[in-house]
This record gives structure tokens, sequence and C-alpha cells, in this order.
């Protein structure tokens, strides 16, 4: 398997680092994330015309060619800036969710709409009684002469405050459906609250919301759920992967600056073992990354099992990396002042978005036991 990037690739990666060193420095994320919305809408306007938004879509759905080898090449360089902006719940799961839908013009005006920077859409799928169990919503549409209504709950809805549309799932008596509803609908009831990593969220109350035709009904819904997940996942994991690579290198650059009994912390043997495990557990990490990348395209039974490895091996090294560079530092990093804190906070996050790792194992041990004896 050939692991080295093309010259466009390459570019991509490269340019996306030099924006957020330059444009997106802890005091602006500070900025932002301190703000009513939680985000800048002038930065996402920068990344739509970047070709952030669209870069891991196909041309022929709408995009500029890329795939989630883009998505993860973005991804990995805004995690590393930590970048407060939905992209990961918007421009991955919401987007790659309505392209693995049938095309329509509803879904064709949405894609369009996402790409250009001009609508934020998120999906509204999971509910608490789920317990992060995909196939599971009890949402319910009905419909009458007037038109479908939708009545249930939603929980953890990323970005949901920000949203203009939401992609909300909902069972009918023709099987599951998707549905586009308007974030200002009157009977949508929003419950916002802050992340600890500070990113924004919402539970969700439909209480009889006017809805449009479903952008979809059957099977084809839960394969683009499955679909926007999967691409979801890998973005957290792409994500995780560059936090903890910028954790190694602050905690690195301060064990060479700070002494201690009359020299710097990183001449001690212990310490530079623990900074080698945390180096072994990031490799792990992007290695299995990799891993999920190269099945990707498959189906989602074939992709679900190096899926769920990913998940838990990523969320099981970005707490070892998180915990270490904090103890690493001692005090000063559990300040908002120090980057450590932060990025500890968003790697505590990730582990736990979208299954934590005690669910993608058991997820895990479920499909070998389905699967049988090799």
């Amino acid at each position: 398997m050939d692991f080295s990037l093309t010259s466009e690739q390459q570019a991509l990666a490269d340019s996306v680092a030099r924006y957020c060193e330059r444009d997106y420095d802890l005091a602006r994320r500070h900025a932002i994330m301190t703000s009513s919305e939680g985000i800048c809408r002038r930065q996402w306007a920068t990344f739509a015309e970047l070709g952030w938004l669209g870069a891991g879509l196909d041309e022929a759905q709408g995009g500029f060619g890329g795939g989630a080898i883009e998505n993860t090449l973005i991804i990995e360089q805004a995690g590393r800036a930590l970048v407060v902006e939905p992209l990961i719940s918007c421009a991955i799961i919401a987007l790659q969710t309505l392209a693995a839908l049938p095309s329509s013009p509803p879904r064709d005006q949405l894609i369009e709409a996402i790409v250009a920077g001009e609508a934020i859409v998120v999906l509204a799928h999971g509910e608490a009684a789920a317990h992060s169990e995909r196939s599971y919503f009890a949402t319910a549409a009905s419909r009458d002469e007037f038109g479908w209504h939708l009545t249930g709950t939603k929980s953890l809805v990323l970005a949901a405050g920000v949203a203009d549309r939401l992609l909300v799932t909902a069972t009918t008596e023709q099987g599951p459906a998707l549905f586009v509803v308007d974030a200002q609908s009157a009977g949508l009831q929003r419950h916002d609250y802050r992340l600890v990593d500070n990113h924004r969220a919402a539970d969700l109350v439909l209480a009889a919301v006017n809805a449009p035709e479903p952008l979809a009904v059957g099977p084809e819904v839960t394969d683009a759920i499955d679909a926007g997940l999967d691409h979801g996942l890998i973005g957290l994991c792409a994500e995780a992967v560059g936090i903890m690579d910028l954790a190694i290198a602050t905690t690195r650059d301060y064990l060479k600056a700070r002494r201690q009994f009359g020299t710097t912390l990183n001449t001690f043997q212990a310490l530079q073992h623990r900074m080698a495990d945390m180096l072994v557990e990031v490799e792990l990490s992007r290695s299995i990354l990799y891993g999920a990348l190269s099945v990707i395209g498959e189906s989602a039974a074939a992709r679900a099992r190096t899926i769920c490895a990913m998940k838990a091996v990523v969320s099981s090294a970005a707490m070892f990396v998180g915990r270490n560079a904090v103890q690493l530092h001692g005090g000063i990093a559990i300040t908002e002042e120090c980057v450590v804190s932060h990025l500890y906070r968003r790697l505590f996050t990730i582990s736990r978005m979208l299954g934590d790792e005690e669910v993608h194992l058991r997820r895990l041990a479920e499909i070998s036991r389905q699967a049988g004896p090799r």
C-alpha cells in the first residue's frame, strides 16, 4: 500500500497548516469560542473560499474531486489549531450523508449550499435511549392532508445552535426516513449547552414540527447514515492524531526548557520513556487511521470491523497522550492560558464522540461473533 501523498494532496495539507498558523492562533480561538455563537461566520466563509468544505466530495456530487483522504488532511491540520467551526459535523457527516443518497433537486441544492458556505447543515440523529446504537431512533413522522409532522427528541446534536437546516431521521410506515428541517421551525425547541472542550451542542425537542417531503425513505437512509457517521469517525480520529502530534511537540519543548534539580527535565530517563510511549500511541493511531481510509469505499458491513477498531484504538491513545501531556506539564496544564489544557479537553471529547472505546470494542466483538471463526 502506498502511503505517500500526491503533489496536490501535499499542497492542500501545507496550505491548511499555513492558514491555521497565520489566522487561527489560540487568542483568536479564545475570542471565537467565547462569542455568542461559538463560531466565526467569517472564518466559515473563508473555509468555503479555500475549498475546504467540498474538498472531500467527488465532482459529480458537487464537490472538488477529493475524498476521505482530503478530508483527513484538512481535519488533521485544523485539529492542531483546535478549530471550533463545525467542519466534521457539517462538511463531513452531513455532507457525506447527503452524498450517499440518490440524486434529487432538494438533495443537490443542499450539497451546493454547504460547499459554497451558504448554509450550515448538521445531522440530528442520535437519541439518549439509543446508547450509541445507530439503527435506533424513536422520532416519528406522521402525515396528514397538511403534510409531514415530526415528533420526538434528538440529543447531543453538534453545532445545532448555528445550523441553518437539520437533517432529521425519523420512522415512518414505509421505513426510516431523512427529513430536512429549518432550524427555526415552529414547534422545534432547542436546549443549547457547551461541551467540556468549548464546542457547542444542543438537545432538540420536536413537537409536531412541519417538514417537507423526505429526501429518502427506506434502507437507503440507513446506508447513508452509516456512510456519514463512518466518514465522521475517520474525521474525528484524524483530528485526534493532529492534536496528539501537537501535544507531544508542546510537551517536548516544555521538558527541554523546564529545569529541576539543576538540569532540564528532558534529561530524566523516566520522562524520556514516557514521551516514547506517547509517540508509539500516536503512530499506532496514525497507522490504523490509514487502514480505515483504505476501506471507506467498501460496503458498510465490510468496513465496520476496521472503523470500530480504529475508534477504539484512537480513543484509548487520545486519553493516554492527553493525560500524560498534562502530567508532564504539571499544574500549569490545567490553566486556560496553557494550550495543553485545551488539547486535553478536545481529546477527551473526541474519545467519547460517536461512541467511546467501550462502545466500539463491544460492537467489534459482536461483528466478530457474527462472522464466526476464520
